[in-house]
């Protein structure tokens, strides 16, 4: 499975505007949104915006970086289950 990501900003009405789309296989499977210093120690890590397909549900997990992100995505994809 080909992961790649793109770098966007989003729109999130606050301080945490910095996304990256993440794509598996050429199809669009989450949305990632760095998380600003509002968030204590959490700062600097990635948080699952939104999920698509098999990605999507009421788990919005925060991630290291994007390769644990990656990871994660890469497990409940090959698994074909949701979060």
């Amino acid at each position: 499975m080909m992961v790649t990501f793109q770098s966007v900003m989003i729109d999130t009405d606050g301080p945490d505007e910095e996304g990256c789309l993440m794509f598996a296989n050429d199809r669009l499977v989450a949305a990632m949104v760095r998380l600003s210093d509002q968030h204590g120690e959490k700062a600097g890590c990635w948080y699952l915006e939104h999920g698509f397909g098999r990605l999507d549900g009421p788990s919005h997990p925060t991630f290291l970086d994007l390769d644990s992100a990656q990871d994660w995505a890469v497990q409940h994809l090959a698994e074909g289950r949701r979060n």
